[in-house]
């Protein structure tokens, strides 16, 4: 059975009115004025349920997990910052995760397994699971948070996503690329000459330590001993697995990358292996003076113009590999935001760096770059200067939902933690529009109850 091919539609749950004799329910035990319980209350769960649903068929076999406990473990995970493990752990022991996630009694174990949230992601992918984002939107339009004419005037502007990766030198990499290949050879029982664990090692200490002695001449020699003893495996590797089908297929990946890391050079053009666990990371350079390279992938980020009333909201967020330019980002951009918001872009402000764009016919007079002088109204010169407004939108997405540092892999996991870090910050900032509604509404009874008194 193919990916996208599964067996039966989930049993999705409803909210009963059911007792049991010996559990209470859980909305007899919490405070449902909290803003979690208000804020399951306010999304709609069958939108997400139909949506989700696509990817399943009518046949027979063991009904998945039902779509509000998968897609709200997911919405949780973004909004407060968690591993899969520490979610497993905070969902067990808080009763307002649990009602978020369509329980009815508490639960004293998981009713479900910890690498569920991994086979619902990459069965859902970032196509199914941009309805998150847009259902974040939604709800923000239904609670005032935002109005829907904020939709029609963005901020757009590009940031990279670092992958969870060990910093890349030559002889780290040289060196795990042996090791690796090493150690596949021993699980699949073929016998090599030598493995080199020994001197490969001693080779990479004796590396790093005259770099860092700036003793580059001695530093280049034991990084040519390593290329030796990646290449000695290498070409053993290939004599023993002639005409084994079995060991050629097992052996062709790891070799291609092995490959490609011995000979590859420092200043070569096209793509690098950086990461032999991830090698879909790219160098990316930023200009910034404390990091001036980054490993991951370029993601497209897109605020409201204007600040609403609940904040500064996403809407939209998008992985782009490849490192394309800035500019020739809008082509693909601007139609994904309008398809997600439902609604057509009276303008779009970017940065310098969008310059000489390909933005679609429709909207090459809709975007503006900074430093632009022509077509600059008065009141287009003022929205200039909320350009700024998405650099601490970035910030917040990196430091605290989970776009600072990706731990989810291959480049479908880069797609898929944009998406999910963006649908994270927008329920985190509903969560706190949703604790201001209700401080308004206490202290409106107790500003009536006074004037009763008096």
């Amino acid at each position: 059975m193919e990916r996208g091919e599964f067996a039966m539609r989930p049993r999705e749950r409803r909210e009963t009115s059911e007792q049991d004799l010996f559990r209470s329910r859980l909305d007899q035990i919490i405070d449902m004025k909290h803003a979690l319980v208000k804020l399951g209350q306010a999304i709609d769960w069958r939108f997400l349920e139909e949506r989700f649903g696509a990817v399943y068929t009518d046949k027979p076999g063991q009904p998945p997990l039902p779509t509000r406990l998968m897609a709200g473990l997911a919405i949780l995970k973004h909004t407060y910052d968690l591993s899969d493990e520490a979610l497993c752990d905070r969902w067990v022991e808080n009763p307002y995760f649990q009602y978020f996630c369509g329980e009815e009694f508490f639960q004293h174990s998981l009713v479900f397994d910890r690498s569920s949230l991994t086979r619902w992601r990459q069965r859902m992918g970032e196509d199914k699971l941009k309805a998150l984002l847009q259902e974040s939107l939604a709800v923000a339009t239904r609670t005032d948070a935002m109005k829907p004419s904020d939709l029609a005037r963005v901020v757009i502007d590009t940031t990279v996503q670092p992958k969870a990766v060990m910093f890349p030198t030559d002889a780290k990499l040289l060196n795990r690329a042996r090791e690796r290949l090493v150690r596949l050879a021993k699980k699949l029982g073929v016998s090599l000459r030598q493995s080199y664990a020994r001197v490969g090692k001693l080779a990479l200490i004796k590396h790093q330590r005259y770099a860092h002695a700036h003793q580059f001449k001695r530093a280049n020699r034991s990084l040519r001993k390593l290329k030796t003893y990646l290449g000695r495996v290498i070409r053993d590797i290939e004599r023993r697995i002639v005409g084994n089908e079995d060991l050629r297929e097992a052996f062709v990946r790891p070799l291609f990358l092995a490959r490609r890391v011995l000979e590859q050079e420092r200043r070569q053009r096209g793509r690098k292996v950086y990461s032999l666990h991830a090698p879909e990371v790219e160098c990316i350079g930023k200009g910034k003076a404390h990091r001036p390279y980054e490993f991951g992938v370029k993601v497209s980020i897109a605020t409201t113009v204007k600040h609403s009333a609940g904040g500064q909201f996403v809407t939209h967020a998008a992985a782009l590999p490849g490192n394309p330019y800035d500019g020739h980002t809008l082509g693909t951009v601007i139609p994904q935001m309008q398809a997600l918001i439902g609604n057509i872009l009276d303008r779009c402000i970017t940065d310098a760096g969008y310059r000489g764009h390909n933005a679609p016919p429709d909207h090459k007079f809709k975007v503006y770059t900074s430093g632009q002088k022509r077509r600059l109204t008065p009141q287009i010169k003022r929205e200039f200067k909320r350009r700024a407004a998405i650099e601490p939108v970035i910030g917040h997405l990196k430091e605290h939902h989970r776009m600072g540092r990706n731990y989810l892999a291959h480049a479908s996991g880069d797609a898929i933690n944009a998406v999910l870090a963006a649908a994270g910050y927008n329920f985190r900032r509903l969560l706190a529009w949703l604790r201001f509604l209700l401080l308004r509404i206490l202290i409106a009874l107790g500003l009536a109850a006074q004037l009763k008194l008096a």
